[in-house]
């Protein structure tokens, strides 16, 4: 097994400071009115957001960027493409705090950037493949979301882990579609979740922050 994948697998584990605890992209008010509310619903919702969303969106930057693409125009369109001011506070501290650590890790110097493209670039020197870190990253952005879920609908846990464990066929082949796609690949058609990010700024009491 490639040391690099364990490396990487670490950087986006729950345990890696980056916060990602505190962010439901949109979920919360989903949940809170009603649109997702058990775990077929769960389900299909985090399909789009993978498939049509940001989560493809997110795959697409993360593997340019690994493949060497220059980082601040990579930076500057994952901010471009942010659909809602939630979304790019998401993705802008949640990269923040990623590079505050993996420099300190690496010794890199790289300054901040959305998260997709801070992972690209922090996973350059790793030896592995962009459908691996794309397939990598997806699974840490849904279970991030599961775990929303998992807390706010709620759900058992083991009714997260099936929802997760049913989403692996979609990230296995949208990280093989990824991995060879160029930037004419990026759009988003998941307009329910974009308009649940617009939503939840709205929302008067509100446990997570996006």
């Amino acid at each position: 097994m490639k040391p690099g994948l364990l490396t990487l697998a670490q950087w986006l584990s729950p345990a890696f400071p980056v916060g990602g605890f505190a962010y439901s992209h949109g979920l919360e008010w989903a949940i809170s009115v009603g649109k997702i509310r058990d775990s077929q619903s769960l389900a299909c919702w985090l399909a789009a957001v993978l498939a049509e969303g940001a989560g493809r969106v997110d795959a697409v930057l993360l593997t340019q960027a690994l493949a060497g693409g220059e980082p601040a125009p990579l930076a500057a369109l994952a901010e471009a493409l942010a659909a809602s001011r939630e979304r790019h506070v998401e993705a802008m501290e949640q990269g923040a705090a990623f590079l505050r650590t993996t420099n300190a890790l690496t010794g890199a110097d790289w300054p901040a950037m959305p998260l997709p493209v801070a992972v690209g670039v922090a996973a350059r020197g790793l030896g592995v493949t962009p459908q691996e870190a794309a397939a990598l990253y997806l699974q840490a952005f849904a279970s991030n979301l599961v775990q929303v879920a998992v807390r706010f609908v709620p759900l058992g846990q083991t009714a997260g882990q099936a929802v997760l464990a049913g989403l692996q066929p979609l990230i296995l082949r949208l990280a093989a579609e990824v991995a060879t796609a160029g930037l004419d690949a990026l759009g988003s058609g998941a307009l329910a979740s974009d308009l649940a990010a617009m939503q939840h700024e709205t929302m008067d009491v509100r446990i997570f922050r996006t």
